[in-house]
């Protein structure tokens, strides 16, 4: 017996170490046992410290292999959940051969909390020993045992006792142990499958990542941090595997095969792995919280020359590797090593199930994937082998080999040979599946060949027993009569939804919108229907057309088993047309049209009549903006009174049809005219202006017009007069006296323009009635409003030199002046003139002069001259001399050729009703004959004359009459003679110096101005 110096140096007499339950001792045995009760309870006080920098199970540590039999078969410990009484375990060291310090195991069984185990049910093994290290050693689990431990031991003296006598002195201590590093190893295994899964995934495909993590979480039943898919693809894989851990959840089959192991359920281990802050800073380990609590449990059992550590078990067939989280000593305390092996209970079976109950499998995959979830342990560990999905058909294969692939989410056909099954206890039949009504014959529960779907059933076997899982509707063929439900329109530019149906779904590989240069991935899941069997053959289809135009397409559904897709013909359409409502007032035949992409729309249909779009889409009330958005006026031909909650037909111009309701609207207000007159201003001062349009309305006068109506006319409407374009616009009604009733329904009214629109008014005038709610009526087009130039005076010349001058305002309202009505030769007045005088062309006739409006270029407009000017007078009539050329005979000679034009014209001119020959053509104010029929004086020349009186053509420069022919003609003579004239030489032009006589003739040539033009014929013209 050794004494201690102090605490750290406490020693416990091995071999006389018992369990303090209540037998005898001695003093010194009294004493021992409080000085060991002390070291407990310092070392669960110092425990805390020695581990907080936390635990990281990353040191390797021994290999075990270890092998079950149970009535004959063995297996790996890999594919051992749980062992029974009875259970032949063969255990054997795999350590190195250059192994120099001896281990010794220790297989150790336990029958609960408070029921130490008897010494026999602990099982040295020296390790070191040839013939443990050749054959092994084979252990049996006693009968009655619940629990079973393994501890790996430095080779020391009295090793065996002191291990013996720690576990039966405090069996609970090590029972829960025990529990807690099955679950632990269970979910190390879980985690070490994630990461492991997720390192052979390339790290620049984000969605690849997401996928297959998603996958993996769900088979594994691990939540990991969403946080990584926010952070850059490249470090996405590396966050889901390092600094992230994934979050544990309760799937309740690995509790329920630990729970027999603490006696209950280990919910503490459970709720501390899922809320415990990770003690490895960062690492993975999701459980290190509790594994800390568990080595603080077992550090408790410290004595002077042992140190026990825990190891995590990751079994894979049927070797034991174990995974440390510190570093065995083999000075004193010297480490143990406490290894927990599987529960000693009954079999607690897998509860796969499939994700979606509703989803077929198919046969005909490459690859075939049976979609399974909640048994965690199935993809983590061997336990489940040897598993096939059993086809209930009656010919061809029935039996397909199947294995755990957590990366694919379920059970996948085995790419290896399987082993040959165990022969135990034979399979129950399984049951036909609810989805599979058409997979067999009447009466049978077998499928045929052709059948398109029949059941399959997972079997297997868990561990040593046989196990069945859930049943599932396969197919076996392709699938057939596919069509697109409900609308098969699709919007280019944006994601669409569609729904698909036909007869197997279950074997469809995929869905490609092909058509247009390039294809787009078609994204479909099933689409739940108002009973299971309908959702079967129905899919819910993405089109996603963010980048496709409008145009035709195709839904290419490519089957397995199926070398060429089908096709379902589809249109994507242009996007962003929405149809808000159609408003049309009752009785009316007009339309507005509310929406956006509206320039899209050729024509609605409403009670068997086409309202198209009106040319001008400004007009009514509202319109467009350029991307078509607002209303649309539509005009048909007659009035529509459709009925209440009536639908129009939109067509659209890519050949679409679109419903839209109606909104029926009071009847609107409604005119006729009756009459309307323009009666253009006279102005005090100046020369009037005609306008030969009837539809002119000149602004600077008066409009008056008559308006019925089919009722009485409302006092409370008014009368809306505006231009075409909307900007000048003025009201007349009733209370303001701008319109009188005539009588219950006509009413006059009269509008002074100028005053109402101002000097800048011009183009197309209307009017329509609007009611008190401010409901329009239909617009009456009046005319064409204009602004006519103001002209106070016109200075003329000669027709010689054909040029006058205007004088007045307003002038550049004229565009062109003209001569002639023709306007062969016109003279244009140019944009940005603004003078109060302009030069035009000398009017043909002398009297009148043509000009077009800048208003209204199509109207012809004139101007009368005051005073019109004067035209030269036509030649006289060929006289023809007689035989004897004496001029006396009856008939008429030629006049000779060198006869002046003048006096051919003069002689042209019949005589007057006095006898006298007519004067020569002079203006409007020339010299008239008096009354005892001789001639008057010539009167002198008149001044030009202003508005405020008659004003003369001719200026004072111009002469005031035509000029006299040569010879002087008598009038009181008679009318001339049958007889030819003697033909006379033309008289020689007047000298400069020489004067008219007072006494000559009216035909004698006035004096000329000085600086007047002559006009044609006159003396000194050319």
């Amino acid at each position: 017996m050794r004494k201690s110096r102090g605490i750290n140096n406490l020693w416990l007499p091995i071999e006389n170490s018992q369990p303090l339950n209540g037998c005898k001792t001695s003093n010194l045995e009294e004493m021992k046992a409080h000085r060991v009760l002390a070291v407990f309870l310092l070392t669960l006080f110092l425990t805390p410290v020695l581990h907080a920098g936390g635990a990281r199970f990353d040191l390797v540590g021994p290999r075990i292999e270890v092998r079950v039999t149970r009535e004959g078969m063995t297996l790996p410990i890999a594919e051992v959940p749980d062992l029974q009484p009875g259970d032949r375990l063969w255990v054997k060291a795999d350590l190195p051969r250059t192994q120099s310090n001896h281990l010794l195991l220790v297989i150790a069984f336990l029958r609960g909390t408070t029921n130490v185990p008897p010494g026999k049910w602990f099982t040295a093994i020296d390790t070191w020993d040839r013939k443990a290290v050749v054959e092994g050693t084979t252990v049996v689990v006693p009968e009655g045992a619940e629990q079973a431990l393994l501890f790996i031991a430095p080779k020391t003296g009295g090793d065996f006792k002191t291990l013996r006598s720690a576990v039966r002195g405090n069996p609970g201590t090590f029972i829960r142990a025990d529990a807690d590093l099955n679950e632990a190893s269970f979910e190390e295994g879980r985690i070490q499958r994630y990461l492991s899964a997720m390192q052979s995934v390339a790290d620049d495909d984000a969605k690849t990542i997401q996928k297959r993590s998603a996958r993996l979480a769900a088979t594994l039943d691990l939540r990991p941090d969403a946080g990584c898919f926010q952070q850059p693809v490249e470090d996405q894989v590396a966050c889901l595997t390092q600094s992230s851990a994934p979050v544990i959840l309760n799937d309740g089959h690995g509790q329920g095969i630990a729970e027999v192991l603490s006696g209950g359920p280990s919910s503490n281990f459970i709720n501390s792995a899922s809320t415990t802050q990770a003690a490895g800073d960062g690492y993975y380990s999701a459980y290190v919280g509790t594994v800390v609590d568990l080595i603080a449990l077992i550090g408790s059992l410290h004595t002077a020359q042992y140190q026990y550590i825990p190891g995590l078990s990751f079994p894979q067939g049927d070797t034991l590797n174990l995974k440390l989280n510190s570093p065995p000593s083999f000075h004193n305390p010297m480490s143990v090593i406490v290894v927990g092996l599987p529960a000693i209970q009954s079999a607690k079976f897998p509860p796969l199930r499939p994700p979606n109950p509703g989803e077929v499998v198919c046969l005909l995959r490459p690859r075939l994937v049976l979609p399974l979830q909640g048994a965690p342990l199935v993809f983590s560990t061997g336990f489940a082998h040897d598993m096939v999905l059993h086809l209930n058909r009656s010919a061809g294969i029935t039996d397909i080999p199947i294995e755990p692939d957590a990366g694919a989410g379920g059970l996948v056909a085995a790419r290896k040979e399987q082993r040959r099954p165990l022969l135990l206890l034979p399979l129950p039949p399984a049951p036909p599946a609810p989805n599979a009504a058409n997979s067999s014959a009447p009466g049978s529960s077998l499928a045929s060949a052709s059948a398109l779907t029949l059941t399959g059933t997972v079997r297997g076997y868990w561990g040593f027993q046989p196990f069945q899982g859930p049943t599932l509707t396969v197919q076996q063929i392709a699938g057939k009569g596919w069509k697109i439900l409900g609308d098969t329109q699709l919007l280019a530019g944006a994601e669409n939804h569609l729904a698909l149906r036909g007869e197997g779904a279950g074997c469809i590989q995929e869905i490609n919108l092909t058509g247009g240069g390039k294809a787009a991935k078609v994204s479909f899941v099933p689409q739940p229907g108002p009973d299971q069997d309908d959702a079967e053959d129905k899919l819910a289809l993405t089109v996603s057309l963010k980048n496709v135009p409008p145009g035709s397409y195709s839904l290419a559904i490519q089957q397995y088993g199926d070398p060429r897709p089908v096709e379902l013909p589809l249109t994507a359409y242009t996007n962003g047309i929405t149809l808000s409502g159609l408003k049309i007032h009752s009785g009316d035949d007009t339309a507005i049209l509310t929406g956006k992409g509206l320039e899209n729309v050729a024509f609605v249909e409403l009670d068997k009549h086409r309202f198209t779009p009106e040319a001008d889409a400004l007009s009514g009330a509202g319109g467009q903006d350029a991307a078509g958005d607002g209303d649309l006026p539509l005009k048909t031909n007659s009035g529509v009174s459709p009925s209440l909650g009536s639908y129009a037909a939109v067509r659209l111009t890519d050949g679409r049809t679109m419903d839209v309701a109606v909104e029926i609207l009071a009847p609107r207000p409604s005119l006729k005219l009756v009459y309307f007159h323009a009666a253009a201003a006279q102005p005090a001062q100046g020369i009037p202006v005609t306008l030969s349009d009837q539809d002119d309305i000149p602004l600077d006068g008066t409009l008056t017009f008559v308006v019925q109506t089919k009722e009485d006319f409302p006092r409370s409407e008014i009368i809306e007069v505006a231009t075409a374009d909307g900007a000048l616009q003025t009201e007349l009604s009733l209370k303001d006296n701008s319109m009188v009733l005539q009588d219950e329904h006509t009413a006059v009214a009269t509008l002074d323009l100028l005053k109402s629109f101002g000097r800048s008014a011009f183009g197309k005038l209307r009017i329509r009635a609007v009611a008190a709610d401010g409901t329009n009526g239909d617009w009456i087009t009046l005319g064409n409003l204009v602004r006519r130039p103001h002209i106070t005076a016109i200075h003329c010349t000669t027709l010689a030199d054909p040029t006058c001058t205007l004088e007045g305002d307003d002038l550049y309202l004229a565009q062109f002046f003209s001569a002639a009505r023709d306007f062969s030769h016109p003279e244009e007045v140019p944009i940005g003139f603004a003078a109060s005088s302009f030069s035009v062309p000398t009017p043909l006739d002398g009297k009148t002069l043509y000009f077009k409006l800048r208003d209204d270029p199509t109207d012809v407009a004139t101007l009368t001259l005051p005073t019109p000017i004067p035209m030269p007078a036509p030649p006289p009539p060929a006289v023809l001399p007689t035989a004897s050329g004496t001029g006396a005979g009856t008939g008429a000679t030629a006049v000779p050729s060198a006869l002046p034009a003048a006096v051919a014209a003069a002689a042209a001119q019949p005589s007057s009703s006095a006898g006298q020959p007519s004067p020569p053509l002079t203006s409007s104010r020339s010299a008239s004959t008096s009354a005892a029929g001789q001639p008057a004086t010539s009167p002198a020349v008149e001044p030009v004359v202003k508005s405020s009186g008659p004003e003369p053509l001719l200026s004072g420069n111009q002469p005031a009459r035509m000029a006299p022919v040569s010879e002087p003609v008598n009038k009181s003579a008679p009318a001339p003679s049958t007889q030819t004239a003697t033909p006379t030489a033309p008289a020689a032009a007047p000298s400069p110096s020489q004067k008219p006589t007072p006494a000559a003739s009216p035909q004698a040539s006035p004096p000329t101005a000085a600086g007047a033009q002559p006009l044609p014929g006159q003396p000194g013209s050319e």
